[in-house]
């Protein structure tokens, strides 16, 4: 589907990934059910039928089934499971009489099923684990003066406790990031902030 974007002399006709508009979800959960119903108003089934193709850890094609004129994207939780976990580069084709179309493009994050899981996992990002590992470091080398010393003829060097600030700064924006940290939010490309009381 084409949709205006801008206004005044520079607005233009863009297509719905152009617009900001996403079809396919950014993450999906292994081990549970997979069902997400498209409304390609320019690609109705059954005249279109759809596939969403994932290339990342492994390959995984999932193919659509006419719903009225919606495409319908449903798996199992016996069929995610087997899912493995990871990043993904994704494409949505639709095809129709021999001609394949991309309607969007892009990544998305399979996560691990934790039912899955055998023994004890760490659910934290990278940023998280970095600043941690950081953290500690900076509050054992506090009471440490020196950054090089000589062990029986063999010489060690630490990361400079400024280089060691400079990182945790950047981690904690990371953090920050990715986990809103009670900010406001973006929705659809503006901040939006409100405050309640007289």
């Amino acid at each position: 589907m084409l949709r205006l974007k801008g206004g005044g002399g520079g607005a233009r006709l863009v297509s719905d990934a152009e617009y900001g508009l996403r079809h396919i979800p950014t993450s999906i959960k292994a081990g549970l059910t997979f069902a997400l119903d498209l409304d390609l108003v320019d690609y109705p089934a059954p005249e279109w039928a759809a596939v969403v193709i994932l290339s990342g850890p492994e390959k995984i094609e999932l193919q659509s089934s006419p719903f009225g004129d919606l495409h319908r994207f449903a798996e199992p939780p016996a069929v995610t499971a087997d899912w493995a976990p990871g990043l993904y580069a994704f494409t949505l084709r639709v095809l129709s009489n021999g001609d394949v179309l991309e309607i969007e493009a892009g990544q998305l994050k399979v996560s691990q099923d934790l039912a899955s899981v055998d023994g004890a996992l760490d659910p934290r990002s990278h940023a998280q684990r970095m600043l941690d590992a950081i953290e500690a470091v900076l509050e054992r080398r506090a009471t440490l003066d020196q950054e090089s010393y000589t062990i029986g003829g063999r010489s060690l060097v630490r990361t400079p406790i400024g280089e060691l600030k400079s990182l945790r700064e950047s981690y904690r924006r990371e953090v920050q990031k990715l986990s809103g940290d009670g900010k406001a939010r973006r929705l659809l490309g503006r901040r939006v902030s409100v405050r309640f009381g007289r």
